[in-house]
């Protein structure tokens, strides 16, 4: 085999790593934790955003999070329709997304822990709570 020989299948080499991993970045678009679908529109209204989390500070209304060995604990200051995103940096396969109202007189939300991995996770909740919109966000390690 002579050098030219060599170059040309060298190139070729080359060419196949840079077409495996093209295809290898298409197939993982979609799984990537880190881009929101929407970002866009979440600019566009980013000051209602604010403003609920303003609300949160202003109203004293933080929430109390609890962790147990079994359950991820939310108590609210109010009764409250609420929607509540657990999001995990190392897979977007495995966050929850969840809604409803608060549970008895000590407005909880309660999350089962069972299918929930060890580590650090990113707490997205949102709420409505007389005629109000409140948002926190908080990183929680399990």
């Amino acid at each position: 085999m002579n050098w030219g020989t060599k170059i040309v299948l060298g190139m070729v080499a080359f060419m196949l790593f840079i077409i495996g991993m093209a295809t290898y970045m298409f197939m993982v678009h979609d799984q990537d934790s880190l881009v929101d679908d929407d970002y866009y529109e979440k600019g566009l209204n980013y000051d209602q955003e604010y403003n609920a989390k303003e609300n949160v500070l202003n109203d004293e209304a933080e929430p109390v999070i609890k962790i147990n060995d079994n359950q991820l604990i939310i108590e609210l200051k109010d009764s409250a329709s609420y929607s509540l995103k657990l999001m995990r940096p190392a897979k977007s396969v495995d966050d929850i997304i969840s809604k409803g109202n608060t549970i008895g007189n000590t407005n909880m939300i309660l999350v089962d822990r069972a299918n929930m991995h060890t580590g650090l996770w990113f707490l997205e909740l949102k709420w409505v709570s007389n005629g109000k919109e409140y948002q926190f966000n908080k990183n929680i390690t399990l």
